[in-house]
């Protein structure tokens, strides 16, 4: 069975860091692009950062993240990883991970979402 699980939420002050993990079974995630996405409340859901496979070099970061989170693989452990640095009450949400569409080529953007659900997430916030 397919699928992704999300987890390394939780509750942090402002200036402080997280690490999230999106572990994949029953596939080899090293062959797909993956995405983080949040949501807030109130809010539409937002790519955050995506990297692509294992043999492309693009990674995408959203404008408000850029400089403070940092993607990575492991593909030994099968999981990918969003490290937040500098946390802001702003970056509270609901964080999830998806494999997105292949896209070949320099990334302008994330690519969107393969068609599927997404999971439960991991709730982060940002609070003093």
């Amino acid at each position: 069975q397919v699928q992704l699980v999300e987890s390394g939420g939780g509750l942090v002050q402002p200036g402080g860091s997280l690490r999230l993990s999106c572990a994949a079974s029953g596939f080899s995630l090293d062959a797909y692009a993956i995405g983080w996405f949040r949501q807030a409340p109130g809010k539409e859901r937002e790519a955050v950062s995506c990297v692509a496979r294992s043999s492309d070099g693009n990674t995408y970061y959203a404008d408000s993240v850029k400089g403070r989170f940092t993607i990575s693989r492991d593909n030994a452990k099968n999981t990918v990883y969003l490290q937040m640095n500098s946390l802001k009450p702003e970056d509270t949400a609901v964080y999830y991970c998806r494999i997105l569409v292949t896209m070949i080529g320099r990334w302008t953007g994330c690519p969107r979402p393969r068609p599927g659900s997404w999971g439960q997430g991991t709730q982060v916030t940002v609070s003093s």
